[in-house]
């Protein structure tokens, strides 16, 4: 049973007195909260970090994970409306850069409410379909390979048989949201959109990190940093230097009251 109650159960965040800004965070196929442990030491301290908990990981372990992306943004929706009571942005990394776009989309359409700021992390722009066949219905060792050789998935992981016997359910759930999502045309964000890549990412090309420019009516930035689909680890010093300045910018500006959500929740 997944739980649509309590806000803090999807959430882990540091909370402190001064915060003016939050942060919600959400993670790659296969990652959790985990991922941003540490952020907070290198953002500026009035911007709260909230990873978002996705059910099947972590403390939700024994929740089913979600399959498909509407119910999941549906579900986030509902359960994050408590804590989108101050100036917010979204930052996802690969399916959290996907799960982020549409949720920014599903809070405009129920709430008429949007992020401050959009930043995704190696994703394709969601009009342009994946060049790639699906996997998450692939056979065992299939689906072990292509985890290997298209995402480099570790491959002390890979032969661990209590480790792939934990996290193979999750991480086929978490490709089959990204490989049924059919994208829907609807008018741009109003937020401005910061777009992430690795140079050596064999998965998302420049191109397609590119496209991300029509899903926008702000304005928009493509930096890209060295290292492959997962850069976000290898190059996170250098990522979070770019996001921080990015934040203080923000701060400044709904300090002086020209960069706000699109509305209060109600």
């Amino acid at each position: 049973m997944i739980s649509t109650t309590n806000p803090h159960s999807w959430i882990s965040r540091r909370r402190h007195s001064d915060i003016r800004f939050r942060l919600f965070c959400f993670p790659y196929a296969g990652g959790g909260t985990s991922v941003f442990q540490k952020w907070s030491q290198h953002l500026p301290s009035a911007v709260e970090i909230c990873a978002v908990k996705l059910p099947g990981r972590e403390s939700k372990l024994n929740e089913p994970p979600f399959e498909e992306l509407t119910p999941m943004v549906r579900t986030l929706a509902q359960v994050l409306r408590p804590v989108l009571d101050m100036p917010f942005a979204f930052f996802g990394h690969s399916m959290g850069g996907l799960i982020s776009f549409e949720l920014a989309r599903q809070l405009r359409k129920e709430r008429r409410l949007t992020p401050v700021y959009l930043f995704v992390s190696g994703y394709r722009a969601p009009q342009l379909k994946d060049p790639c066949p699906p996997i998450h219905q692939l056979p065992e060792d299939a689906f072990l390979l292509e985890l290997r050789d298209t995402y480099g998935t570790p491959e002390n992981v890979l032969h661990d048989p209590e480790l792939t016997k934990l996290f193979l359910p999750l991480l086929r759930a978490d490709f089959a949201v990204c490989e049924t999502y059919t994208y829907t045309d609807e008018d741009p964000l109003d937020c401005p959109i910061s777009v992430f890549g690795g140079v050596q990412d064999s998965k998302v090309a420049y191109d397609e990190l590119a496209a991300w420019r029509a899903q926008t009516n702000g304005s928009f930035s493509l930096r890209m940093f060295p290292g492959n689909h997962f850069f976000l680890e290898s190059a996170r010093i250098a990522v979070l230097g770019v996001l921080g300045q990015t934040l203080t910018d923000i701060l400044m500006q709904t300090s002086q009251g020209s960069v706000t959500n699109s509305d209060c929740p109600p």
